[in-house]
């Protein structure tokens, strides 16, 4: 699946806040997403990102 900047997905995991939605805003070799609960910006690498990423 193709991943665009400003995309929601879900988590498998939840974040310690309890949210499990964030908002991708950098693609690259890195994903750069913010927490939509507490706001909290991650960097990932990209395999690890895919991976964390809950299928539709």
């Amino acid at each position: 699946m193709e991943y665009n900047i400003g995309d929601i997905v879900e988590m498998k995991k939840k974040h310690p806040c309890g949210s499990n939605r964030w908002q991708i805003i950098r693609v690259g070799v890195d994903f750069k997403f913010k927490c939509l609960g507490c706001e909290h910006i991650i960097t990932v690498e990209r395999p690890k990102a895919l991976k964390m990423i809950k299928k539709k």
